[in-house]
């Protein structure tokens, strides 16, 4: 992978962390944070160039749908649920 594939790729993973925290909802949010680390785990042996550019363009529009999701979950209010901190 050349270095700047693994710095937007680096990039993107932060990016998709740093939005997935931001959901209001604790089930969202682990459930977002699961999902990212996961499919950035499960594809971190990809080195053909075509396929890493189809994943990293999915994962763009990926962080364009979480976006739209947070803003969505923050115009209404959530109870906080037991597990989450107070």
């Amino acid at each position: 992978m050349a270095s700047s594939s693994r710095t937007q790729v680096i990039s993107l993973y932060r990016m998709l962390l740093r939005e997935s925290k931001k959901f209001p909802s604790y089930n969202y949010r682990t459930y977002a944070l699961r999902r990212v680390k996961d499919g950035f785990r499960e594809n971190r042996n990809v080195d053909n160039p075509k396929m890493l550019d189809h994943l990293l363009n999915q994962a763009r529009e990926s962080l364009a749908v979480m976006k739209r999701q947070v803003s969505v979950g923050q115009m209404y209010s959530t109870q906080k649920i037991i597990v989450e901190e107070k």
